[in-house]
Order: C-alpha cells, then sequence, then structure tokens
C-alpha cells in the first residue's frame, strides 16, 4: 500500500489578480500506509482543497505531492494511474451519477483502467457486497434508488477501482443516522478487507471519534494540529477557539466529571461512554449488596 507526503504544498486560487487567495499554506504532511485519518476545519479552513491535491485534480502553486516517493506530477502522463491509486469522493457524489443501471455506473471506473470484462464484473460484485447494494439493485437504474442507496452507488464505483488509499468528502453528509453508521461501516469494511488507507473529510466529530486513528486539523490553510483522537481532543478549547469542537458525548461526560461522576477524560465516542457507565453502576450494585 501507498505512502502519501506533501512537502511545502501550497495552492492559490486567482493568482495574480486582486482575487488572490492562498488556500493551502505550506503544508507538510505524511500519511502511512493504512492510516485512517479523520481530515476535520471549519468551512474554508483549507480542507477540499487539500484533498484534490492529494490525487492530482489540483496542481499546487508550490511544493509537491508525493506517492510512494515520488512527485505525481514529474510525468504529467502518468497522473490518470495516481488517480486510479488514489481515488476521490466528492461530497455528494451521487450527483456524479450517469449510467443506465447500478452495474454499468461501478463497472465504469475498472473498464477505463482497461481491466479485461470478467474482472470488471467481478470488482462489480466486490463493492456491491461492501457496500450493502444487492443483486437485484445492480440491475436497476440508479435515479430511482433513495438518496442512501445513490451514495452507495458512488462510492462503490471508486471501491472498484481498489484505490490503495481513498478519500472521502463528507461521505455521510446529508443521511439520516441509520444511513451515516451504515455508510461509515462499509467505509471500515472496505478498509478491513483491502487494508487500503482512508482519509475522511467530516464535520462530525462524533463521526472522526468512532472511526479514525488520527486527526488533522486544518485551519486557515494550514495545519493546526495532526495527532491521535485523545490528543486531538484533549486540546478542547483550543479547537473552540478556531471555531471547532469536541463529540457530543466528551461534553456530556464533561458535566457529569463537574457533578461528581468518576468518568475519564477521554471520552469521545458514545461506546466508550456506556462501558464506564455501566461499569459503575455494576460497582455501586456490588457496593449495595455487600
Amino acid at each position: 500500500m501507498a505512502t502519501l507526503q506533501t512537502k511545502g504544498l501550497t495552492y492559490c486560487y486567482s493568482a495574480g489578480t486582486p482575487f488572490e487567495k492562498v488556500a493551502v499554506d505550506h503544508v507538510d504532511l505524511e500519511i502511512p500506509s493504512g492510516a485512517f485519518v479523520g481530515l476535520i476545519g471549519h468551512t474554508g479552513s483549507g480542507k477540499s482543497t487539500l484533498i484534490q491535491h492529494l490525487n492530482g485534480l489540483l496542481r499546487p502553486t508550490e511544493g509537491t505531492v508525493l506517492l510512494d516517493g515520488e512527485d505525481i506530477w514529474a510525468d504529467k502522463k502518468k497522473i490518470r494511474q495516481v488517480r486510479f491509486r488514489v481515488g476521490l469522493v466528492f461530497q455528494y457524489p451521487e450527483y456524479q451519477i450517469f449510467e443506465e443501471t447500478v452495474a454499468r455506473d461501478i463497472a465504469f471506473g475498472p473498464r477505463n483502467m482497461g481491466l479485461p470484462e470478467e474482472e470488471v464484473q467481478a470488482r462489480v460484485r466486490e463493492a456491491a457486497v461492501i457496500t450493502g447494494l444487492t443483486p437485484a439493485i445492480l440491475e436497476q437504474s440508479p435515479f430511482l434508488l433513495s438518496g442512501g442507496q445513490k451514495r452507495r452507488v458512488a462510492i462503490a464505483g471508486i471501491m472498484a477501482m481498489r484505490p490503495e488509499i481513498l478519500i472521502l468528502d463528507e461521505p455521510a453528509a446529508g443521511l439520516d443516522p441509520r444511513g451515516r453508521e451504515e455508510i461509515l461501516r462499509e467505509i471500515a469494511e472496505y478498509r478491513r478487507q483491502t487494508g487500503a488507507t482512508i482519509v475522511l473529510v467530516s464535520h462530525s466529530m462524533e463521526d472522526v471519534a468512532q472511526y479514525a486513528e488520527s486527526i488533522l486539523v486544518m485551519n486557515a490553510g494550514k495545519i493546526f494540529c495532526y495527532d491521535t483522537v485523545s490528543n486531538v481532543f484533549r486540546r478542547s478549547q483550543e479547537l473552540q477557539a478556531i471555531g471547532l469542537s469536541v463529540p457530543q458525548i466528551t461534553r456530556v461526560c464533561t458535566a457529569l466529571r463537574a457533578h461528581g461522576v468518576p468518568l475519564s477524560e477521554d471520552i469521545y465516542t458514545v461506546e466508550e461512554a456506556k462501558r464506564q457507565l455501566l461499569a459503575l453502576l455494576r460497582k455501586k450494585e456490588a457496593q449495595e449488596t455487600c
């Protein structure tokens, strides 16, 4: 699997005009192979511009993007291969669906890779299973599906190319809680099956806390911090100062601690809060029994 790096990565919109804006400012970053990175930051922080550089959709104004140590722009003719290795799923990807059937839409990427048709169909079936799309759905028009199903079709189309690095920009945006959970579980399953690197852009601190292993925080085009989930969320006051927050369950547990409930300070998921609260209740019951 591949390692992604950026060195001095800088990008200016409308360079040389009165509307010039530095969206990404001298970013040095390394995403190791197999990592699950949550990427967060307020609107305008540079998140979307950054990820569009990682698979060559944008070319740096300054600096380099390295894939396994090689500058992805060293040979313009190879940028297409980079995009097969680094898959990018845009926010609301269902708007990119265009084929007559779900199966054909998922097959579009693998066919563009020049794969034999037998391999294309195998990849379509594999991606459909991971994303929970049944054989019956594969033969339907994607335009007749629900919003959540369309989202799965679009994500499956990228997964079918088996990218070594899968970057997703708000993949669960606009979905109900059940749909969000299903989409994120499917992304985690793809990683489990393939060993792929995942970069998940999200405004949901809860989603990032539950699935990511490390968090990259962007602010004003620069890296604010890049560390483990625990270390990032411990900086809650600093995060709030740049317009971010910690998971809601963390705030609830902080309030409980203020009222004397002996919970740890590193609770970032509902599951962990449940585990600790149940342990406290069992301990209290045992003491009362004695």
